[in-house]
């Protein structure tokens, strides 16, 4: 039994008091039952309770004939160990929930929240190498503060290296950490006290379980929550292949802004970040530039007062057309790799036939560049990766 199985629905009305809480918190705990399942089962028997009666018959007719969903006693004992720790249940739907994340489309059901702030829709995430340069934790500093008196929180992995950087600097303005493990279990260790920090002047969040060890896998996870909190993604510095090059995969996917500092050619970490500017990511070189950035206001979306402001104060017209939408990326994968074969064609012949913005399938190109399965040849030609 996966998330293909059931697809997705519409989520009906979230928990009104703490049992119901406990009962999506056994739902979602449960083996196998991931956000897509989840909103499925719910929209399919109206209430979590109902949904969990019938998770073993589901299960049955999945080939799974020996399933059991998670003990309630379980999920009664992990809420109150969340409180014990200081932390909240906050599930999808309720108005403590931010509205930024409950957008993206496999949006976890429950969050687990230390620190007394509330969400806001202004955030900006700041990711990058855990074996960050000198030069790109002073540039993650520069950004985080001037982002932050900007009036946009400031939001990160708690990681090593230019996450630990980012929310230092961004403590006095609001920061929010995403965590890999449990909201309680602080890694790296030597950010406990940076933690206990964020946990009084902004929010340490997590989907996973109170006292959780985070492990390689639940990192990527993390990820997608770090983008869906942000209206942008900034790169600092990070490999080709590195988590950061994940989380910018995952802001494509979600519709949001990636932007990146640009880097010395020789330097690996900054392979990443020349990467995505080379194929439409926006080019940072201040703070000035993602607010800039920022203030072109989305079709039918009010404008931020901070954001109009500063429009006013620093116009400038550049003469470009706003940035598109970015078109659902399944779709315009399966688009990119019907008219791609092992021939190489040129990229430009590529961005004709598609008929989209450049930007928006650049960005597209780099993820399918990054997942393998294109290859970029010499004199901007593409393939099919065989």
């Amino acid at each position: 039994m996966t998330d293909s199985l059931f697809g997705s629905a519409l989520l009906p009305p979230a928990p009104v008091n703490e049992a119901d809480a406990i009962i999506w918190l056994q739902l979602i705990r449960s083996r196998r039952v991931g956000p897509s399942t989840f909103r499925r089962l719910l929209g399919e028997y109206g209430n979590a309770r109902d949904a969990l009666l019938a998770l073993p018959e589901v299960a049955r007719a999945a080939g799974v004939n020996t399933y059991t969903a998670y003990p309630h006693a379980e999920a009664v004992r992990e809420f109150a160990a969340g409180k014990a720790a200081g932390a909240r249940l906050v599930c999808l739907g309720t108005p403590d929930y931010p509205s930024l994340l409950a957008e993206i489309t496999d949006a976890p059901p429950i969050l687990w929240i230390k620190g007394q702030h509330s969400f806001s829709p202004d955030n900006v995430a700041l990711v990058g190498a855990r074996n960050a340069s000198s030069l790109g934790t002073r540039m993650a500093k520069l950004l985080a503060g001037e982002i932050g008196r900007a009036g946009f929180s400031v939001t990160s992995g708690l990681a090593r290296g230019i996450d630990t950087a980012s929310h230092l600097a961004a403590l006095e303005t609001g920061t929010i950490a995403v965590m890999a493990g449990g909201v309680d279990f602080i890694y790296p260790r030597e950010n406990q006290k940076l933690a206990e920090e964020i946990a009084e002047k902004g929010l340490l969040i997590s989907e996973q379980p109170i006292g959780l060890a985070p492990q390689a896998r639940h990192f990527p996870r993390r990820n997608r929550l770090i983008s869906g909190l942000s209206r942008a993604v900034i790169v600092v510095e990070g490999a080709a292949k590195s988590g950061s090059l994940i989380t910018a995969r995952e802001a494509l996917d979600q519709g949001r802004d990636v932007m990146a500092i640009p880097g010395h050619p020789l330097d690996a970490r900054a392979s990443g970040c020349n990467m995505l500017i080379r194929d439409g990511a926006t080019l940072v070189r201040s703070a000035k530039d993602v607010i800039d950035a920022l203030a072109t206001p989305q079709p039918d979306a009010p404008m931020h007062p901070i954001l109009q402001s500063h429009t006013e104060v620093c116009q400038t017209d550049t003469g470009e057309p706003p940035k598109a939408t970015i078109p659902e990326a399944l779709d315009l994968s399966r688009k990119i790799l019907s008219l791609l074969s092992p021939t190489p064609i040129p990229e430009d012949q590529l961005i004709r036939e598609l008929n989209l913005p450049t930007q928006t399938i650049s960005g597209e190109l780099l993820a399918l560049e990054l997942e393998g399965k294109l290859a970029r040849q010499s004199g901007g030609m593409l393939s099919l990766t065989v």
